[in-house]
């Protein structure tokens, strides 16, 4: 099949979408498939496939580009429209899609609205956008054929399948390398913007001064972070993707305070490697993680959080075990059928996989 993922997320910008749209390339190209990404330009150098519409830097979001438009007959022909986000490339998808009278499957990855707060200075504004936004996406969604999401927690008033975005456990496990001898490290990884509450971890350095705390990622709120952080925390830059399984191996423990995942793709990595996590009780966390694989606390309560992260390391678990379920294979499986079943009603398309789902984690538990 010859598929078009389009995307307002993309390189040379890193978070979960960017990361997440490569694997699921490379796994269905794998399986002999043509991908096609159509992202908003910058400063990347497109590849095989890889098509740009033009852009201009996001005010509002730095790093991020605002899409302007591009033609759809200039876009390669296609089997299936695959969606990624509601913004403008998404929308040019699905007139695309339209146009051609083509299948359509949209993922939801992120809850724009939490982001408002962030972007808009008064409270009550940011309040008014968010209540405003959610029956437009909403109505945009209810357009495709089939809508996936990692977990249940969609906060959407649609129909959806829930298909996890799926972790490459070849790629993420246990390495020899050790970057922190003798040194009891709490790590995090991810973007550093409001909805991650990244102070939330400068809060347990602060009341756990023996213990090192290392952050990585980049954000509207790194400066902040930084002229906050007590001695015993070290913020740097987004790694190199080839060297997070030995970062995510190093630690002790990962730590996420955030309120704004749909699956917390980096918690389950460090799980794939073998490190526990302590998470906030809240969705996705409170079907992700949980005994097996780490512990979780009240958000905002500081004596827990302290609490979750001691448990952690005084405990033993095989973490690995406990991600499985969400590696990519069975991803890419439930995907290509949903690609075939699109053509079918929305509701038998949608039946078929999350049966399928729900056999496979059955036999594999």
């Amino acid at each position: 099949m010859k598929i078009g993922f389009f995307t307002d997320s993309y390189f040379p910008e890193i978070d979960g979408v960017t990361y997440t749209i490569k694997l699921w390339r490379e796994e269905l190209e794998r399986k002999g498939h043509e991908v096609y990404v159509v992202y908003p330009d910058g400063d990347y150098e497109p590849g095989d496939r890889e098509v740009p519409v033009k852009s201009l830097p996001n005010p509002f979001y730095a790093g991020y580009r605002i899409p302007l438009t591009r033609r759809p007959s200039t876009l390669p022909e296609l089997d299936v429209v695959h969606c990624h986000g509601p913004a403008p490339i998404g929308v040019l998808g699905r007139y695309y899609a339209w146009k051609h009278d083509l299948p359509t499957i949209y993922t939801h990855h992120t809850p724009l609205e939490e982001y408002f707060h962030q972007n808009v200075k008064f409270e009550s504004i940011a309040g008014l956008l968010s209540r405003l936004y959610v029956p437009v996406e909403n109505a945009f969604l209810e357009s495709f054929d089939v809508v996936t999401a990692s977990t249940e927690r969609i906060d959407r008033n649609v129909e959806h399948v829930q298909l996890p975005v799926g972790i490459d456990m070849d790629f993420f496990q246990p390495t020899a390398e050790e970057w922190y001898p003798d040194r009891t490290v709490i790590g995090y990884s991810g973007r550093l913007s409001m909805e991650k509450n990244v102070s939330e971890i400068l809060r347990a350095a602060e009341e756990r001064p023996e213990y090192d705390f290392v952050i990585v990622g980049e954000g509207p709120y790194r400066d902040c972070l930084e002229r906050d952080a007590p001695e015993n925390v070290e913020i740097r830059g987004f790694l190199p993707r080839e060297e997070l399984p030995a970062f995510y191996s190093s630690i002790d423990t990962f730590l996420t305070a955030s309120t704004a995942d749909t699956l917390g793709l980096s918690t389950l990595e460090a799980n794939a490697c073998g490190t526990p996590v302590a998470a906030a009780d809240v969705p996705p966390f409170d079907h992700t993680i949980g005994s097996d694989n780490g512990e979780r606390f009240e958000y905002g309560d500081l004596e827990s959080m302290v609490d979750a992260i001691e448990t952690c390391l005084a405990t033993d678990r095989e973490t690995r075990a406990g991600v499985e379920r969400y590696a990519v294979e069975y991803t890419m499986d439930h995907l290509e059928q949903l690609y075939h079943n699109i053509p079918l009603s929305k509701d038998e398309a949608a039946t078929d996989v999350e049966s399928s789902w729900r056999f496979s984690g059955e036999e594999r538990s």
